[in-house]
């Protein structure tokens, strides 16, 4: 006997309305400790390895995701110590335009 779809949707109903209802803390304390950036960095290279693995295996073969990983990882880290870099140049720029744009008025 096939099961009735209109008897599981409505059982399906009856257990969301019996779950408790979520409750949102807005107070912004969270319970939960922050992930560093090391585990943040190594959380987004697995993800981006299985799906890569999900995707490729069965062409490049079974290592594609772990290779991804490792290359994941040390391209995450090469940008960030490039980002870091850059950021004291950027500084550097924006306060010598900031400095000639303050200094051409204040002239006239």
């Amino acid at each position: 006997m096939a099961p009735n779809p209109h008897n599981e949707f409505s059982k399906a109903i009856d257990r969301i309305h019996k779950e408790a209802i979520p409750v949102i803390d807005f107070s912004g304390t969270s319970s939960r400790r922050e992930a560093t950036l090391d585990e943040a960095r190594e959380e987004l290279a697995q993800s981006i390895s299985r799906i890569t693995h999900s995707i490729f295996s069965k062409k490049y073969g079974p290592l594609v995701g772990t290779v991804t990983e490792s290359t994941v990882i040390a391209v995450l880290k090469d940008v960030e110590n490039n980002v870091y870099r850059a950021k004291g140049d950027v500084t550097l720029v924006v306060q010598e335009l900031l400095d000639r744009a303050m200094g051409g008025r204040k002239n006239k």
